[in-house]
């Protein structure tokens, strides 16, 4: 809850709900791009473990038509070495025969 005025006060509590109303629909926005740096943070370090760069891996998995999104290879990376290997492999190979 709140403190001070803004607990006694219905004027300065309703204000303060709107405000708080106000950055929860700012943030709620916000929280998509954030979560989309972090995987591609995790995407990016992982990809840097097998000696490719971030952006020939994604360039790779578009020219091989690998359709798997960023949360996906993200969780990939984390949690399963060896599927997120054979995708930069996948990649890879789509990089140099294109």
């Amino acid at each position: 809850g709140y403190y001070g005025n803004k607990s006694r006060s219905y004027r300065a509590a309703n204000e303060q709900v709107m405000h708080s109303l106000q950055y929860a629909f700012r943030d709620r926005r916000a929280r998509k791009g954030e979560f989309r740096k972090l995987w591609i943070q995790r995407i990016n370090a992982a990809c840097r473990e097998h000696g490719v760069s971030y952006s020939r891996f994604i360039n790779g998995l578009k020219l091989a038509e690998v359709e798997v999104d960023r949360k996906v290879l993200a969780d990939l990376a984390v949690t399963d070495a060896a599927a997120f290997a054979a995708l930069v492999k996948v990649a890879d190979e789509a990089t140099t025969a294109g």
